[in-house]
């Protein structure tokens, strides 16, 4: 709980150099760790200044596989949807206090290396994009396909050095279960079900009006009562005729990043009981703004009832949704209206 609360306070921006470095030595100190463990049955290590600390390489290996699950919580944590990509992120926070009880099974190479590729496929899906600077089916699949590389590599680098672990696990057993971990990630991201890492939802509102004023944008929306802390504006909408209804979003993105984002427009028909998808409406954004990339959009000829705007990539993977019911009644007043500087 103590590492958890001290990445949170400390881990921010994907792409910021602090962050860039922790997960980068966690990987590498993670990697090097299993490395000196698997072989320190062998004896490789008698005699050597590293025999001393032998018995400490399980707690080391613990502590890795926390920090780097702690680190993807709090990352996923900005950009998951409750509606579609939680299956995921419940993984991850299962993982992350799985790992709590893990020192006894360490020892168990096929959960060791299962668990660490899982860590790995899931290191470069944030590394990769930001180095590359975009995000795409292609940039995913080349991120597993280097995470899947280097961990046969690792696996059979200690298998070739390794005679008790020549002896206690079947390669060919051990590598049909990271193929199946592989292909478990491929079918949750191909299905949807994965947060699009390293973008995230940093604010999502519906409004009544939106002006821009040099370089800020003055958001006009009624806001929610006070003790629902976690979302600004009002679920209902009191429509007034002729006005437009905004919907504003602000995205973060890693610095250079570009990407095409959707707002996907969509009307709750209640005689079929089915979303039915109005409009998708696309816009650009760049990364490297702290405060994310803003934008909106707008309808104007819209039906009474529930609405919710989905904002997603190009690809379809799924941000944030924003909910909001429409109102349309004589004399409707706006209740709490604010503006708000973005």
């Amino acid at each position: 709980m103590g590492g958890f609360i001290f990445d949170t306070l400390t881990l921010g921006r994907i792409d910021r150099l602090y962050d860039l470095i922790v997960l980068c030595l966690h990987m590498s100190f993670l990697t090097l760790t299993i490395y000196l463990y698997n072989l320190t049955e062998d004896g490789k290590w008698k005699n050597t200044i590293l025999e001393r600390v032998e018995e400490y390489f399980p707690l080391a290996i613990q502590f890795f596989f926390g920090g780097l699950s702690s680190a993807y919580v709090i990352y996923f944590s900005r950009s998951v949807s409750l509606s579609k990509t939680a299956a995921f992120f419940f993984i991850l926070i299962a993982m992350l206090v799985a790992n709590e009880h893990l020192k006894r099974r360490i020892s168990n190479k096929y959960l060791q290396f299962s668990v660490y590729f899982f860590l790995s496929f899931t290191f470069f899906t944030f590394m990769i994009p930001v180095f590359a600077k975009e995000m795409s089916v292609r940039i995913f699949l080349y991120s597993g396909l280097v995470s899947l590389g280097c961990t046969i590599g690792l696996i059979t680098f200690i298998y070739a050095r390794s005679a008790s672990t020549r002896h206690e696990i079947k390669l060919a057993k051990l590598l049909t279960l990271i193929l199946g971990v592989y292909a478990l990630i491929n079918a949750f991201y191909f299905l949807k079900l994965i947060p699009p890492v390293p973008l995230a939802l940093e604010e999502g509102i519906v409004a009544h009006n939106i002006k821009q004023v040099n370089n800020d944008y003055i958001v006009s929306y009624e806001a929610d009562d006070g003790f629902i802390f976690w979302r600004d504006h009002r679920l209902k909408f009191a429509f007034v005729p002729e006005e437009r209804v905004y919907v504003f979003s602000s995205i973060f993105a890693p610095t250079d990043l570009k990407e095409t984002m959707l707002h996907r427009w969509s009307w709750y028909n209640d005689s079929t009981n089915e979303w039915s998808v109005v409009e998708d409406i696309p816009f650009d954004i760049t990364g490297g703004r702290d405060g994310g990339f803003r934008g909106y959009t707008y309808k104007q000829n819209v039906k009474p009832g529930l609405w919710q705007v989905e904002v997603l990539t190009d690809d379809e993977l799924l941000l944030g949704v924003i909910d909001f019911e429409i109102i349309m009644k004589e004399n409707l007043q706006h209740i709490r209206m604010v503006d708000k500087k973005f």
